[in-house]
């Protein structure tokens, strides 16, 4: 009660626009906590939609605004494309590239009138739930099954309707995670999470994720963010990647080990971006690095560590090909830590091994898909992809040095479900060879070799298949099936198939 009331104060003195803010953050302040965790959201998306009945004819999409404009009209990769295979050269890209793990539409549509009226305001938001349960059926350590959720409150202030600021808009998110994960109870991987609710914000009632501010300008063909968000809402990570359990909100050897403030670890930073050329897209940040369990609850800033700063750039090639318009992302990235991390090796008999010094941390990524067939629409989730990736970490400071992944996202298998959406991901890890020979050092001289280790690691694999469709607007399931070859990255522990269950429901 006490926020509520200093809420209300707070906007009394300023113009109506701002004060229909305060009674937002009046209402929800006030409103009862459940327990629970939240879906990974990077955007408030508008309702998808409604599938379609029949296969219709491609025809030219309406256009729609770009989220960027570009600094020149031309473009740059594409022009050497055939003619045949550029669309881009007959019209710019008109539909945005979404996140499709979340659900269609709204499970209360009763609620659409108070959206429009908070909207004319500037205010918009989602309640999202997630829950995942998973089991593990056969090999690992013990049979038996995991449950997790999250609970996500997104809420975006547009400050040019609430207050005559052009381009300016204010990005908060505040989620709760409750659960216990599959992959260190039953299966014996102390590394990746098969799950992809879990970790880092601990058993909070509110861990504030995102409070940062972007602003648009040179007429919308660049934007700035900059306050508490996570690295990986931007960098190294895709729609399709976010689909799959595994992989989201990016790919394990870069969200292993601190640097990289994945989702939903918040960092300060900042990020800038814009679009050089119509089928181009350029963004460079820093962010602070602080270990990945500091500050659980994302509120703590004053005591939270700071270790280095991050320096990401990422450049992306987007085409469309052919008459068909059928979108592709080619992205290549770089990463530097200026963090110094201890050597991999770990503590061994000095007469046996010679520790290296501390050095800062580089991290590469490859990250590709393209759409290979349309299916249900026009937009650049209606079709399917193919997708694959590579990442490299500096071996003797990293715990998964190389990553590779293959697969393919495919909606459209039952005709009259174009929408429904098949996913097929291979994962393969290559553990840091430094930190295997440190730990083969201790094993010979009887030492110990760590938590949940059996044996020297040196690589695993995963694979993971789902079925997503949406039996009502507002709820989206998705079947899971996983199979985990050599987990804890040894022979010491049988292989481990999984099967489970995702649940999204927007309010």
């Amino acid at each position: 009660m006490k926020y509520s009331v200093m809420a209300t104060l707070c906007f009394r003195r300023i113009p109506q626009s701002l004060k229909m803010m305060g009674v937002f953050l009046s209402v929800m302040l006030s409103a009862p906590t459940s327990g629970g965790a939240v879906a990974r959201v990077a955007k408030v998306h508008p309702a998808a939609p409604a599938p379609a009945t029949a296969q219709a004819a491609i025809s030219p999409p309406a256009p729609l605004k770009n989220e960027l404009n570009p600094l020149f009209r031309g473009e740059a990769v594409s022009s050497l494309l055939p003619d045949r295979w550029d669309a881009l050269r007959d019209s710019d890209m008109t539909d945005p590239y979404f996140i499709p793990a979340q659900a269609s539409g709204h499970l209360i549509p009763q609620l659409q009138p108070f959206r429009s009226r908070l909207a004319q305001y500037g205010v918009a938001f989602n309640f999202t739930y997630k829950g995942e349960a998973m089991a593990n059926i056969n090999g690992g350590q013990q049979r038996g099954m995991d449950y997790v959720h999250e609970l996500t409150l997104q809420v975006n202030f547009d400050l040019e309707r609430m207050a005559g600021l052009k381009g300016w808009t204010i990005h908060t998110l505040v989620m709760e995670r409750v659960g216990r994960e599959v992959s260190r109870d039953r299966v014996g991987e102390p590394y990746i999470n098969l799950m992809e609710v879990y970790g880092l914000s601990g058993h909070s009632v509110a861990h504030l994720v995102d409070f940062y501010a972007e602003k648009k300008f040179l007429n919308n063909r660049a934007d700035i963010t900059f306050g508490r968000m996570s690295l990986t809402h931007v960098f190294a990570t895709s729609p399709l990647i976010c689909s799959f359990m595994v992989t989201c909100s990016a790919p394990v050897a870069l969200k292993l080990d601190a640097g990289f403030a994945v989702y939903p670890k918040a960092t300060w930073g900042a990020r800038f971006r814009l679009r050089p050329t119509r089928d181009t897209m350029l963004q460079v940040g820093a962010y602070n690095v602080a270990p990945l369990a500091s500050n659980p609850s994302g509120w703590a800033w004053g005591s939270e560590p700071s270790t280095g700063l991050m320096l990401p750039v990422e450049f992306t090639w987007q085409p469309f090909l052919g008459r068909d318009r059928l979108p592709g992302h080619y992205v290549l990235g770089f990463a530097h830590d200026t963090t110094r991390y201890a050597d991999s090796l770990g503590a061994v008999p000095a007469a046996l091994a010679e520790q290296k010094s501390s050095a800062p941390r580089d991290s590469v990524w490859i990250m590709t898909d393209q759409m290979i067939y349309r299916a249900g629409g026009h937009g650049q989730m209606d079709g399917g992809y193919l997708m694959a990736g590579y990442l490299h970490n500096t071996p003797h400071v990293s715990t998964i040095a190389d990553e590779v992944y293959v697969g393919g996202s495919f909606p459209g298998f039952i005709p009259s479900r174009p929408k429904d959406r098949i996913g097929v991901l291979y994962s393969w890890y290559h553990v840091s060879d430094r930190l295997y020979d440190g730990q083969a050092i201790r094993e010979q001289a009887g030492l110990p070799l760590g938590a949940m280790v059996l044996a020297p690691q040196t690589n695993s694999s995963v694979i993971e298949a789902y079925y997503g469709f949406a039996p009502m607007q507002g709820i989206t399931l998705q079947p899971e099936f996983q199979y985990m070859i050599r987990p804890g990255e040894t022979a010491r522990i049988p292989d481990a198939a999984l099967v489970g269950l995702k649940v999204i429901a927007t309010l």
